[in-house]
């Protein structure tokens, strides 16, 4: 199901920046934390010491731009609710 815009817009004020200080807490560590846990080990420096099986080139195919659906919104207006303008009166209601 989806979630309704107020749960949406309350998450995005509060959740999103508490979650954002605690990553950047453990980003500030990651240094110090990285030197004690195979600090050589960077498979996203270094392909090659990647553990995850090669994926053949057979398996890939390109998708096109122009094969995606196309859907033209620019003619939709949004609503005060959509920009989370409503006022507290019309949140309890």
């Amino acid at each position: 199901g989806s979630l309704p815009k107020w749960v949406v817009n309350k998450s995005s004020q509060f959740l999103a920046p508490k979650a954002m200080k605690k990553m950047y807490k453990a980003c500030l560590k990651y240094p110090e934390w990285k030197l004690k846990h195979n600090p050589h080990f960077k498979p996203w420096l270094f392909p090659e010491q990647s553990r995850l099986p090669a994926l053949p080139l057979s398996e890939l195919s390109l998708q096109h731009a122009d094969s995606l659906e196309n859907i033209d919104e620019s003619s939709l207006a949004e609503s005060k609710e959509d920009r989370g303008e409503a006022s507290d009166e019309d949140s309890l209601n």
